[in-house]
């Protein structure tokens, strides 16, 4: 991670509450058990009369079925897409900067439309907003360097991403498995397939979902709930993987297990000792996740 992106983060956003927090809380989750025992009784245990403790046999949590992954961030570096298409002219500090704060900026607006319960609005849209609002409130010095054109190249920039290299051999990996893997994430179903094809990851998932096909945002529960539905397994049989403690959150609430994968670029406001223990793994790439993904 660059150090003025560093710097930029502590000065910038480290301070600031995280936005979904009061829509989405981390809630417990049973964990796997080979057996439960009954209350013992009261009575002497030398007493004919009463029934002994006995231990009942239940049947093991199922093991998961469906990945579901969140895109941009976990899967996808946004980060160097956005910062090449902004005006080469602005330093390069400063691009990365304005690209990490336009990111903050998005996802502040969604959650300030969930709040006021607001469908999902067209994300290109949402961006350009954000982009707008934030040069002119930010960055005033550069706002003549933003065109009309010169913006929605900006935007553009967003539908065009590579993978991280750990992300295809853990994808690849989990198929190989037998899992069934798909793209569960905030945005246009249109974003999604030009992502999945730049990306390099065209038939690599069994479907994509995104809150324009859902309806509503993640973190919702209703979100969740939904896409459990339509593929048709139950929580316990999902599991979310994400970089957005937000996401991980929403997922824990209806029963879905969570693997927590830490990228630079996101959650820059999130403790991440806390992250850590709220999730069944906590990983800071996606190496080994099919491993983590076959021991829960």
């Amino acid at each position: 991670m660059p150090d003025e992106s560093r710097t930029f983060i502590k000065k910038n956003l480290g301070a600031a509450d995280d936005p979904y927090n009061h829509l989405s809380a981390a809630t417990e989750r049973h964990q796997d058990a080979d057996y439960i025992s009954q209350k013992p009784s009261t009575a002497s245990p030398t007493s004919p009369t009463e029934p002994q403790p006995h231990n009942v046999l239940t049947m093991p949590t199922p093991k998961p079925r469906a990945i579901f992954f969140d895109f941009m961030g976990t899967c996808l570096d946004w980060h160097t897409s956005a910062v090449s298409a902004l005006p080469s002219s602005i330093p390069l500090d400063t691009r990365s900067q304005l690209a990490l704060a336009w990111r903050q900026a998005y996802f502040d607006s969604n959650a300030a439309r969930l709040a006021a319960q607001l469908p999902p609005e067209d994300i290109d849209l949402t961006l350009l907003s954000t982009l707008t609002a934030l040069l002119s409130s930010t960055y005033p010095e550069h706002v003549p360097l933003f065109d009309e054109p010169t913006k929605q190249a900006c935007v553009a920039a967003w539908h065009s991403m590579r993978a991280w290299p750990d992300v295809l051999p853990a994808l690849t990996a989990l198929k190989a498995a037998g899992h069934s893997l798909f793209v569960f994430a905030n945005g246009t179903t249109r974003l999604q397939l030009d992502l999945c094809r730049s990306a390099g990851l065209r038939g690599v998932f069994e479907m994509c979902f995104s809150s324009e096909l859902l309806g509503v945002y993640k973190p919702a529960k209703e979100s969740y709930r939904r896409v459990l539905e339509l593929v048709r397994v139950s929580p316990e049989e999902a599991v979310q993987v994400a970089a957005h403690a937000y996401d991980t959150r929403g997922a824990r609430e209806v029963g879905m297990r969570t693997v927590y994968v830490r990228r630079w670029t996101d959650d820059v406001r999130e403790d991440m000792e806390a992250v850590r223990g709220e999730n069944d793994a906590f990983l800071e790439d996606m190496n080994g996740l099919v491993e983590v993904v076959g021991r829960l």
